[in-house]
C-alpha cells in the first residue's frame, strides 16, 4: 500500500526559510498528486501546493504563491515544499498527501487525497 513519511519542519525565524520533504512508496500508477497541507493554530485547514507526478504542473494557495515552491524528484517518489520569506502566518501543522488523478487533486483539494503521511510542525517566530 501507499505509504507517505513526512519530514523538515521545525523553528524558522520570520523571513527564514525551511524545506519540507514528502517521500512515498507503494505507488502502483504514475498518474498522481502530491501535495502539501496545513492546519493552522485556529483550527483553518489550508492547501499548501500540489505537483503532479506524471507531468509536473502545480498549484498554489494564494497565501503562498511566490514564496513556497514544489517540486519532485519521480525517481524516489519524493516532493519537496521548499518554503521562504516564511511568516507567523505559515505556523501550522503541515501534512504531505497524495492521490489519483481527480478533480480534487488537480485542485489541490483535501478531499481528492487517498494517502497522508504524519504532520510535522512548521512553526514561525517574529
Amino acid at each position: 500500500e501507499v505509504q507517505l513519511q513526512a519530514s523538515g519542519g521545525g523553528l524558522a525565524q520570520a523571513g527564514g526559510s525551511l524545506t519540507l520533504s514528502c517521500s512515498g512508496s507503494g505507488f502502483t500508477s504514475d498518474d498522481y498528486f502530491m501535495g502539501w497541507f496545513r492546519q493552522l493554530p485556529g483550527g483553518e485547514r489550508e492547501e499548501v501546493a500540489c505537483i503532479s507526478h506524471r507531468d509536473s504542473s502545480t498549484h498554489y494557495a494564494g497565501s503562498v504563491e511566490g514564496r513556497f515552491t514544489i517540486s519532485g524528484d519521480n525517481a524516489k517518489n519524493t516532493a519537496y515544499l521548499q518554503m521562504n520569506d516564511l511568516n507567523p502566518g505559515d505556523t501550522g501543522v503541515y501534512r504531505c498527501a497524495a492521490g489519483p488523478r481527480n478533480v480534487g487533486s488537480v485542485y489541490c483539494l483535501a478531499y481528492g487525497m487517498d494517502w497522508w503521511a504524519e504532520g510535522t510542525q512548521v512553526t514561525v517566530s517574529s
